[in-house]
């Protein structure tokens, strides 16, 4: 039977960017204005609003009902679903397809307990072994297994969205300006984890790197992924050049894209991160 992979837009991966792969989208809310995020808001103008903008913008999950469709669709074209969604533990999206799936026989679900690049690589993944003509069960089997090791850790350039987001409080987030600390944050158990804090761009860097041998390092193997919120790269390709070391005995081409809202409202623009599953043979 076919197979047809079902994400949410908190992976940051656009419609129809992976054959087989069907990304719904969430909602995104400035004031009174709402926008379907990658849909009728890309990530440019997303934030391009985040930066005009006084007040924080507000993300919502994906409905039921927009699962209850795609599952209908999915089933008209004989295929069976595997959803993979934004950690439970960020968003109730997870529990929107729970609700859908009940009436549903063919449709397995994954809570990725990640998000932005580190839920991308995970669809990645699946897509892969979709390829290799494995069965919807023996790919859901794997996920669940390979998903522990995925890691995901972001350099933020700023503490001013954290701030405004009630996530540090007003004073740490001035001093900190002042300081130039360089928060490096990270998804463990599902959730949002500071991992660090290091005073400028290059300490930030070495931080970022600390964490990515911590975590064993990268399984080349693997999908991995960078991201960068913001309206260019000029951070993340400065940190590609100072670190070549990491990158090129194992590839020439980095794959590489725009970190949404889900993330990125807390981020704030210049921030950027890496995704990558897990080096257990080191």
């Amino acid at each position: 039977m076919k197979i047809r992979i079902i994400t949410d837009s908190a992976s940051d991966l656009a419609g129809g960017s992976l054959q087989g792969v069907t990304v719904l989208p969430m909602n995104i809310h400035f004031g009174t204005e709402e926008f379907l995020d990658g849909v009728d808001l890309s990530h440019y103008e997303f934030y391009e609003k985040l930066i005009e903008c006084d007040t924080l913008p507000a993300t919502s999950q994906v409905p039921p009902f927009a699962f209850t469709e795609a599952f209908a669709a999915a089933q008209a074209a004989g295929e069976t679903v595997i959803v993979i969604t934004i950690s439970s533990r960020l968003s109730g999206t997870y529990q929107s397809a729970s609700i859908a799936a009940q009436e549903y026989d063919d449709v397995y679900l994954i809570d990725s307990e990640t998000v932005c690049v580190g839920q991308r690589i995970l669809v990645e993944y699946a897509v892969r072994l979709m390829q290799r003509g494995m069965d919807a069960k023996t790919i859901v089997e794997a996920l669940e297994r390979e998903k522990k090791k995925v890691c995901l850790v972001a350099l933020l350039d700023t503490l001013e969205y954290l701030r405004r987001g009630g996530r540090i409080s007003k004073t740490k987030g001035i001093v900190g300006e002042m300081l130039a600390i360089k928060p490096v944050i990270g998804i463990k158990n599902g959730e949002v984890v500071m991992l660090g804090n290091a005073r400028g761009s290059k300490n930030g860097n070495n931080l970022l790197n600390q964490q990515i041998a911590a975590a064993g390092g990268i399984d080349f193997s693997m999908p991995y992924a960078l991201g960068y919120t913001g309206l260019d790269d000029t951070l993340l390709q400065k940190y590609i050049r100072d670190n070549a070391h990491i990158w090129q005995e194992h590839t020439k081409t980095l794959p590489i894209g725009t970190v949404g809202g889900t993330i990125g409202t807390h981020a704030g623009p210049g921030a950027i991160a890496v995704a990558f599953f897990r080096n257990t043979a080191t």
